[in-house]
């Protein structure tokens, strides 16, 4: 087992500093919707519906949800890297986010919304996030 470059403080102070609101693929997906002429049809960070969509388009009845490959464990290069301090711990952490989001999904579903995944890695090709959001939103 490896020992951590930062003392736990530090360590604490870092993962603080991780946002969840605001962060830069949010930011290129809603980007994105403007470019395909949504831009001013959404809402962001919809705390009434499960799992707080990251842009809610209500008048659609879809959701977006912005993913971090790493924090929701995608299958792409970032998000296949296990830590190697404390790894059980992020394990069962990343799990459970995995968990949670299949639970909020379902429960949009049920509700009779339509709900997109858009992972991190996909925001890095915006012609193509563009068309796949396009396609999503578009009736």
């Amino acid at each position: 087992m490896r020992a951590d470059v930062f003392s736990p403080e530090k360590r604490s102070a870092v993962m603080r500093a991780v946002k969840s609101k605001d962060t830069k693929p949010e930011r290129i997906v809603r980007a994105a919707a403007c470019a395909c002429g949504y831009g001013r049809r959404y809402r962001l960070n919809g705390a009434h519906l499960p799992g707080k969509p990251d842009l809610v388009f209500t008048s659609l009845r879809k959701a977006v949800f912005v993913h971090g490959c790493f924090w929701h464990g995608h299958d792409c290069r970032r998000g296949a890297r296990k830590p190697k301090d404390n790894s059980a711990y992020w394990s069962a952490k990343i799990a459970r986010n995995r968990q949670r989001d299949s639970v909020a999904i379902q429960a949009l579903q049920g509700a009779g919304w339509s709900a997109l995944v858009v992972w991190e890695c996909e925001t890095r090709n915006a012609d193509a996030l563009e068309a796949r959001l396009a396609d999503f939103l578009n009736p």
